[in-house]
């Protein structure tokens, strides 16, 4: 199935189109290239899930009704990139949440995966019902469904009710609660689809969004801005006081999507393609850092940071994956994180000088936060109750290298990112 899985994707990257024009275009779908990367890198995302859950195949843990919600997630998130619809796109963002929600009270580890997936999903539905009400009434105004024909006009009521969902699926601090909880009790595979797919729609729902608010938004977004700022100072904070590795990686998430909403809240040209590619760099970034602690978790069973130490003496060859996505997740060069924050760093800064102090703060705690994790995990006395231990396999090295290439060599083609 992995393997019809990668046909799939790389029959997709054929029909690739680095215009920025809608191509490909039927009734209600149509691709321009923000949907191409973002389809791609969904398709990329699901195929290495399903290389990550082997621990659901080996025990037969209702592996074809995992197969089947992944096949329904692929479609549901290829009809959200790609349609031209604002009902379609709104019909499909709802129903991609229901598969995460299976997978996250399905598969998840603890008790608190009931309450975990109820926090999805309440938190996502109660912003979302609105927007319903708000996409009806562009309709009324416009007489069209179709994004192509929505244009700009005044209306700060319907700025809140189309955005906010999008803020809470990103998500934007004080509306972020729901991640850390899903991320924390999620299985492999719902962890990796949260942080690699979930928290991107939120990014491309905005920028399909903002040209109806483009006018008037410049007053709004100053102060949006200055909140998602300072709300990734306070998150990067929070990242450097967890002990329990995957919410250290989960609050890192939330700082580093807060960063891509400043990028598209600015309304620069800079700002939407440094949002694209710290979106497609920390999808696979952050995936990655999901998978390191499963690996660990499998071995040790634990996810505390004060029993998984020293795994630098036990297995040297995943400390290398440790140190390369830990890097990247601070923006280290060549990864697209670095390029995404470069791009983003110049649309903020150019939106008001003041925001350089933010900027700096975050910066610097985003690298504390990342080594923080490294160090703690590679290094130090390993716990003496692990007394039974698998080294790497295969499959756990292609599903690293799988996450590294596209992370590290795409900054070759950054040219496709650049007008």
């Amino acid at each position: 199935m992995s393997f019809m899985f990668i046909l799939v994707c790389l029959l997709y990257y054929y029909s690739i189109s680095v215009t920025y024009y809608f191509s490909s275009v039927s009734y209600f779908c149509g691709v321009d290239f923000l949907s191409y990367s973002l389809i791609l890198l969904s398709f990329w995302i699901l195929f290495l899930m399903i290389l990550a859950s082997e621990k659901l195949y080996s025990e037969s843990n209702f592996s074809f009704f995992f197969m089947f919600l992944i096949i329904i997630l692929m479609i549901s998130l290829y009809l959200v990139f790609s349609s031209m619809s604002m009902f379609i796109f709104y019909l499909f963002f709802e129903v991609s949440m229901i598969p995460t929600f299976i997978l996250v009270i399905g598969w998840g580890y603890q008790p608190e995966r009931i309450s975990a997936g109820i926090y999805l999903f309440f938190y996502t539905m109660l912003m979302s019902m609105p927007m319903m009400l708000g996409i009806f009434y562009l309709k009324n105004k416009f007489y069209s469904m179709s994004f192509y024909f929505l244009s700009s006009f005044n209306y700060y009521v319907l700025f809140f009710i189309i955005s906010m969902v999008f803020f809470v699926k990103m998500p934007l601090f004080f509306v972020h609660l729901w991640l850390p909880k899903a991320h924390v009790e999620a299985p492999i595979s719902g962890s990796m689809l949260l942080a690699g797919i979930m928290l991107k729609l939120g990014g491309y729902g905005l920028m399909r969004f903002l040209k109806v608010f483009y006018c008037y938004s410049m007053n709004l977004n100053f102060y949006m801005i200055c909140f998602s700022l300072i709300g990734s100072c306070l998150v990067s904070l929070i990242c450097m006081r967890q002990s329990d590795i995957k919410s250290l990686i989960a609050y890192s998430s939330v700082s580093h999507m807060s960063l891509v909403a400043c990028g598209i809240l600015s309304m620069k040209m800079w700002g939407f393609f440094g949002a694209l590619v710290l979106m497609l760099g920390h999808g696979l970034c952050s995936s990655a850092l999901f998978c390191l602690s499963n690996f660990v978790y499998e071995r040790t069973g634990s996810r505390s940071m004060f029993i998984n130490k020293g795994m630098l003496n036990i297995i040297p060859s995943m400390s290398i994956w440790w140190f390369l996505f830990c890097v990247a997740n601070m923006a280290a060069p060549p990864s697209m994180n670095l390029l995404g924050e470069i791009y983003l760093l110049g649309s903020v800064v150019s939106f008001s000088l003041y925001f350089m102090v933010f900027l700096m703060v975050i910066s610097f705690f985003s690298a504390v936060y990342s080594l923080i994790l490294f160090s703690w995990v590679q290094h130090g006395i390993y716990y003496s109750g692990i007394y039974s231990f698998s080294f790497m396999n295969a499959r756990e090295y292609i599903l690293m290298i799988l996450h590294f290439f596209p992370l590290n060599f795409l900054f070759l083609k950054m040219s496709f990112f650049v007008l």
